[in-house]
């Protein structure tokens, strides 16, 4: 099968699973791939302005915000805003409760509660090293997705709150606040039909719960050996750490590239 576009996790496969940094043979693929006409998108739990690393590494298309935005260069190819009045109401929800909550549009910023766990959190998901600010307006923007910092029994509090909002868990610590059904695998689909691509034609490596419905969709779907079980269990082949040059074996083994 001559594979045409290639949808990428972000971190923890692209990034080095260890320490969040990008090798010079990922780079080199990155360029690889390009340079054979192969369409590279990066599908990441990360906002848009999180991603100036991976743009320079030539990617032009991005899934963000988990697949609630999608964009290449300056087109939008799919977005998923939630009404304010829901973002307003869980934003003063939250703050009244003590959680964290950030809150995603090409930015992100966070409603100001901070704690050692959601600090720790931060790290673990996003690779920030520092809290983001908080916009005190920010429920005046289009959001595409809010992001919860509790744990299970905490969430059940929200969803009694608010009955018609999906909360969708992706980390043991942090839950998808959702008005409509997101995922990258949604996203995918609108990238492939604004390319008139098949999703026979797609690849889709990653390591997180959030890549599952993704690699379900992609033709060829890999998962890193540093990944969650669960990402294994539905992946066409397992291929090596991040930190171990994982992609790179991967598309030597499928001759991707040579």
């Amino acid at each position: 099968m001559k594979y045409k576009i290639i949808f990428f996790d972000v971190d923890g496969t692209i990034t080095n699973e260890k320490d969040g940094s990008i090798s010079s043979t990922m780079k080199q693929t990155i360029t690889r791939l390009k340079n054979k006409g192969i369409k590279v998108v990066a599908a990441t739990g990360r906002p848009l302005s999180m991603c100036d690393e991976i743009k320079d590494l030539g990617f032009d298309v991005f899934i963000t915000a988990n697949g609630a935005y999608a964009k290449h260069q300056n087109d939008i190819i799919h977005k998923v805003p939630i009404h304010k009045t829901i973002v307003h109401d869980v934003y003063h929800f939250a703050k009244k409760e003590n959680d964290g909550l950030s809150l995603f549009t090409e930015q992100f910023t966070m409603n100001g509660i901070e704690s050692e766990k959601i600090a720790k959190t931060l790290k673990e998901t996003l690779g920030m090293v520092s809290y983001p600010p908080e916009n005190l307006k920010i429920y005046d923007e289009e959001i595409y997705l809010m992001c919860l910092y509790a744990d299970a029994e905490k969430v059940k509090k929200y969803i009694h709150e608010f009955p018609n909002l999906i909360f969708q868990r992706w980390h043991p610590f942090v839950c998808n606040v959702l008005q409509d059904e997101v995922s990258k695998s949604l996203a995918v689909r609108k990238v492939l039909n604004y390319f008139n691509l098949t999703s026979d034609a797609a690849i889709g490596i990653g390591d997180g719960e959030n890549d599952i419905d993704m690699l379900e969709l992609t033709g060829l779907s890999i998962a890193m050996e540093n990944g969650n079980d669960n990402v294994k269990r539905v992946a066409d082949f397992i291929t090596k750490k991040a930190s171990e040059e994982g992609v790179t074996h991967a598309l030597q083994q499928f001759s991707v590239l040579h």
